[in-house]
């Protein structure tokens, strides 16, 4: 199930509970007893944890997958963002410990695109909040050839030049700053697709949920596969087992071979007599 964004700062929403009239008294004690059986349960529904909403940096092309954050080269730090007509702009970071790039997390929705491997190539679409596509121009319904970047690795580690066309292109995403009478500043960062070749202009550091990249997926896979107590263990070999035997199943039970060395304690515990 697709979870809904979170941001830092966000306040909690609390939900309005109907007042109900007392079951015993409606229902009767039986019918009460069991609506405070069903409402004192645990929750145990962990699968939104605080590792699986962090916010974590691409290190590789392999990695670049759901919701992410695309980083600029800019001071102050901005992000490629897009309003609801597909009009892209840089947008700055609030969510950043103590100015780093390498940390930030979104504050808005419309700094959040959605990374899709596009079929049978090594480039990339990216879908505004909106649901169009481009991060120049963020108004495509589908994915063209004009939506495709291919992310190449910069000198930095964790960076990225995104090039435009899927990589026909001789011309990479960049930020420059601009003119601008209605700033403060006089400037504006604008976020443009005309660089001719990779440079720091061109740096793009990718951020995305830690839930989505491949390395802490697999991590986390692995720490469920270990999690089972030595009673369960020695439920399913069908004695007690020592300590050597315990840590030999949790590693089999790590590495993809469990069944194996379950049968293979049972035959040297001579308890399944069939297991010759």
């Amino acid at each position: 199930m697709v979870k809904p964004l979170t941001f830092k700062g966000d306040k909690p929403k609390k939900r309005k509970h109907r007042e109900y009239a007392d079951p015993e008294t409606k229902f009767g004690p039986s019918a009460a007893s069991k609506t405070s059986d069903s409402t004192t349960q645990p929750n145990t529904n962990t699968d939104d944890t605080a590792e699986d909403q962090s916010w974590v940096t691409a290190d590789a092309p392999s990695d670049i997958a759901g919701p992410v954050l695309l980083v600029l080269a800019s001071d102050p730090p901005t992000c490629i963002a897009s309003d609801a007509n597909g009009k892209v702009f840089a947008s700055e970071l609030e969510n950043l410990i103590e100015g780093d790039a390498a940390t930030a997390e979104p504050h808005d929705v419309r700094q959040v695109w959605v990374a899709t491997r596009v079929a049978g190539t090594e480039s990339f679409s990216f879908k505004g909040h909106h649901g169009s596509y481009g991060i120049l121009s963020a108004s495509a319904a589908a994915i063209s050839h004009y939506e495709s970047f291919l992310a190449l690795p910069g000198d930095i580690p964790g960076t990225f030049a995104l090039q435009t066309g899927g990589g026909d292109k001789e011309a990479f995403v960049c930020v420059r700053e601009a003119a601008s009478s209605s700033k403060a500043s006089g400037k504006v960062v604008e976020v443009r697709g005309d660089a001719g070749s990779v440079s720091f202009e061109t740096t793009v550091r990718i951020r995305m949920q830690a839930r989505f990249k491949p390395r802490i997926k697999a991590s986390k896979e692995t720490r469920a596969r270990e999690k089972i107590s030595r009673k369960e263990l020695e439920e399913l070999v069908g004695r007690r087992l020592g300590e050597e035997e315990v840590r030999r199943l949790k590693r089999a039970r790590r590495e993809g071979n469990f069944h194996e060395e379950v049968l293979d304690v049972r035959v040297k515990g001579k308890h399944d007599k069939f297991a010759w």
